[in-house]
């Protein structure tokens, strides 16, 4: 078929989106989890923890936790993965909130390339449910 006449598909039986919602916000409440319990071992190892550094990592946990209000929003996945950027700066409290970061990052990353995946494969008609709305 040539590009000019796209074949368009119906929508899923199920939507997609609504669980894919589900993980971001389970991995936000996640990551929230693991910054804060990361924020009393790192207290303990570092005798120069500054009020200041403990606020730095307090706001990106709260700003995670906000994450979840926010996540029907089409910018809000670019926004997850720039939070995790902020976390890997981080580095400068300490070497564990900036390794906290870089797992987190991996795991935005991979949620991202799930994300077009799926928004491919419904592109494409591939999701249970799906059926071509032009005649062949």
């Amino acid at each position: 078929m040539t590009d000019s006449h796209a074949v368009r598909f119906t929508p899923p039986t199920k939507d997609p989106w609504r669980s894919f919602r589900g993980i971001l916000s389970g991995t936000l409440i996640l990551e929230v989890i693991v910054v804060l319990l990361a924020l009393p071992v790192v207290f303990k190892l570092t005798h120069g923890l500054t009020l200041l550094k403990a606020l730095y990592v307090l706001v990106i946990a709260v700003l995670l936790f906000l994450g979840c209000m926010v996540v029907k929003r089409p910018w809000a996945l670019p926004a997850f993965c720039g939070l995790q950027l902020l976390l890997i700066a981080g580095w400068f409290v300490h070497p564990g909130i900036g390794m906290v970061g870089i797992v987190f990052g991996v795991v935005w990353a991979y949620i991202y390339y799930l994300e077009r995946d799926v928004r491919k494969r419904m592109e494409e008609g591939r999701l249970p449910g799906q059926e071509p709305l032009d005649p062949p």
